[in-house]
């Protein structure tokens, strides 16, 4: 890992001749040598919106039936509010305190701040996370893809009919989709995908939101408490505690994008300096998310009541077409999200293997490619080509064996929200501003830490015996739903 770690430091410091080679059309770069960066305030904020708003949003509903109305809400607000403030303190880490040298990825942040072996830890944690998330989203499209395939069949053959599909042949196919989409070179050129996925997200949960909505106002909502799903014959004391734990799981995934702040604020101009507009990313991001999850968690839990699905839209039928539309939205919300959780990981491997092999031109030399009438123009790398479509394909073979949708995002949510979202911002928070051990404002921060610690321990826990349970009935490569 140290050898990996002064590999990657090496290929971060571009020489002048690189420079030169990684010139944009207008001659400019910035103060590393790179391109000049041209993110703004809202290509930060789509990228943050594509990251967060996706599969989480879905189980809100069933995460709040689980808690009830008043723990339900409360914990989606302080997961929110926890998640911006210390995106905020994230953000004032982007670069070195004296020399101002930029930190490329989340990483390289923590080396800067706290050294010793903490970047590693960070550095196993967000990557085994990211390529989790992959998997999520995977598993979360192919089940959006299934439910418009079950719902064309209820329509044809009547809601009693007996359809059941598996959902390879869907995950198949995004694997397919993701390794064309997969050979756009940097997280820098994933602006326009990002725009995209985030308009596809915010339609889908207006979808969502619609539906949960007029079945509520219209008298037919199911029942709900203030307490949640209520313990009796159907429900044990055990399953209620564990179900409450696997939902605060699913609400602080839901809150969760810390993993990629770092390297979406790389991609911001110099000017005004980034780690101010990154802040008012975070607001917009956060409020626009926060809106979106308390319309759709609290709409969809008065319209279900304490039996919602953990896939919101799961527990809608008609009108076919509508619910249809929204989980095809989905679909292509989540292959702009499964790119920019694939990114940092992409870039870390291609960076260690450049400076690795500097001379091979299997690993570095870009080969340009022109198409059309129009002259679309683009390069290819063979190394980049070869390493993320087994990327991929080995991703697609995880997301296969492991379909389980609510217990899969509990353990991401709690594998995400302690480390990332917590632990390393307030530790570097510490660091930067010299806070003296034992004092009010330290101990302060550690009882945040703990509180945070204990709820993704709790969630992480519910997951894994979520999955344990999960894995008695089910049959690898072989799931219909």
């Amino acid at each position: 890992m140290g050898e990996i770690d002064e590999e990657i430091e090496q290929a971060n410091n571009i020489s002048s001749m690189d420079a030169q080679a990684y010139k944009v059309a207008d001659g400019g770069v910035d103060d590393d040598g790179r391109p000049k960066r041209t993110g703004t305030v809202w290509t930060a904020s789509a990228h943050i919106v594509t990251a967060i708003v996706g599969s989480g949003v879905l189980s809100l509903a069933w995460g709040i039936a689980q808690l009830g109305w008043i723990t339900g809400v409360s914990t989606l607000l302080i997961f929110s509010s926890i998640s911006l403030y210390s995106s905020g303190l994230l953000a004032d880490c982007y670069r070195a305190p004296l020399s101002g040298k930029r930190n490329y990825t989340y990483r390289a942040a923590v080396k800067t701040y706290l050294g010793g072996r903490k970047h590693k830890i960070c550095g196993l944690v967000q990557y085994v996370l990211l390529v989790g998330m992959v998997v999520g989203y995977t598993i979360t499209a192919a089940i959006s893809m299934l439910a418009i395939q079950k719902s064309n069949c209820f329509q044809k053959r009547g809601h009693g009919a007996q359809c059941k599909f598996s959902n390879n042949p869907f995950m198949i196919g995004i694997g397919i989709v993701e390794i064309f989409l997969s050979q756009i070179p940097n997280i820098h050129k994933l602006s326009w995908l990002s725009i995209i996925a985030a308009i596809m997200s915010v339609s889908y949960a207006g979808i969502g939101m619609g539906l949960a909505f007029t079945k509520a106002v219209s008298g037919h909502g199911e029942t709900t408490s203030l307490t949640g799903e209520e313990i009796g014959p159907n429900l044990t004391a055990a399953d209620k505690v564990w179900g409450m734990f696997s939902a605060i799981g699913n609400i602080a995934f839901a809150c969760a994008y810390l993993q990629i702040l770092i390297e979406i604020q790389d991609t911001l101009k110099s000017s005004p300096p980034e780690n101010k507009v990154m802040k008012k990313a975070n607001i917009i991001a956060t409020l626009t998310a926060t809106t979106l999850y308390m319309l759709c968690g609290c709409f969809g839990y008065a319209a279900l009541g304490n039996g919602a699905p953990g896939n919101l839209l799961a527990g809608f039928y008609k009108p076919f077409w509508l619910v249809d539309m929204a989980n095809s939205f989905i679909v292509v919300h989540l292959l702009g999200a499964y790119q920019v959780m694939a990114q940092p990981v992409f870039y870390v491997i291609e960076s260690w293997a450049s400076t690795r092999w500097p001379k091979s031109k299997f690993v570095t030399k870009e080969y340009p490619v022109t198409i059309g009438k129009n002259n679309l123009k683009f390069s290819v790398n063979l190394f980049r080509l070869t390493w993320r479509t087994i990327f991929v394909v080995m991703a697609t073979l995880l997301s296969m064996a492991l379909p389980f949708f609510n217990e899969v995002l509990g353990l991401l949510g709690a594998l995400a929200y302690w480390p990332l979202t917590v632990y390393f911002p307030l530790e570097m928070y510490i660091a930067q501003k010299n806070i003296k051990r034992g004092t009010s404002w330290w101990f302060g921060l550690q009882l945040l830490n703990l509180v945070c610690f204990l709820a993704a321990l709790g969630a992480a826990c519910s997951s894994i015996h979520g999955l344990y349970k999960a894995l008695h009935t089910y049959k690898p490569l072989k799931v219909t739903q």
